[in-house]
């Protein structure tokens, strides 16, 4: 069985929930708690050196960075690769929101939380500006399609949806309705019944509640070296 560790209600553990829901798998989750530092762990570094999550453990192979889960959870199925003609597009369109939407949508965020709220005007321009700039990126692409290869849905769409979710934070309430394609896009996504399942995945599980001076060492040890 997979197990899966997660902080729960990130947006990258959201794109590896809506995987496993959509190919069915059976996994057991494993809470990692990051306002704790618990990913700053022996025991977690073991898994994923880099000290984030998602990771997934399957039958002891160790996956770590959630676009690689879900292009291994595909290749492995053999499902959601699109169209073999289309393996260039489905490559491009996940290495995309690998350095383009999440970082500049995370990173923007970064600058809205304490810890990083002060100061810093170039940078939130730049970040705000790039964050809001990938979502013009997809509305353009996905103008008259149904999903971002077309037809086919894939792990590009579930890969994009985990940081659409959180549009809130990157585009400010509401927003999204500027981005037509998006939204209708995410609409279409939201209405599967495994979006909802990987909306629920951890549900109930308690994690440090408080965004306090514990949970910003543990997420930005930067500001303190």
């Amino acid at each position: 069985m997979i197990k899966f560790y997660l902080h729960i209600g990130a947006p990258n553990p959201a794109k590896v929930a809506l995987a496993l829901e959509e190919l069915g798998l059976e996994y057991e989750i494993a809470p990692v708690d990051i306002f704790k530092g618990e990913q700053h762990t022996e025991a977690f570094r073991a898994l994923n050196p880099n000290g984030k999550t998602p990771v997934i453990e399957d039958d002891g192979v160790r996956v770590f960075d959630s676009n690689a889960i879900l292009l291994y959870l595909a290749e492995k199925h053999d499902r959601f690769l699109g169209k073999a003609e289309d393996r260039a597009e489905l490559l491009s369109w996940l290495m995309f929101i690998a350095t383009g939407l999440g970082p500049y949508s995370g990173q923007w965020i970064h600058f809205q939380t304490a810890g990083a709220a002060e100061g810093g005007d170039y940078a939130k321009r730049r970040y705000k500006f790039e964050a809001r700039r990938h979502y013009e990126v997809m509305d353009d692409h996905l103008s008259g399609k149904t999903w971002f290869l077309g037809d086919d849905y894939s792990i590009v769409d579930m890969a994009a949806w985990g940081w659409v979710e959180r549009h809130d934070g990157v585009l400010g309430a509401d927003e999204l309705d500027t981005f037509p394609h998006v939204k209708a896009w995410h609409d279409r996504i939201s209405s599967r019944p495994a979006a909802e399942r990987a909306r629920n995945v951890g549900a109930g599980l308690r994690r440090k509640p408080e965004f306090d001076d514990e949970a910003v060492r543990a997420l930005f040890p930067s500001n303190f070296s």
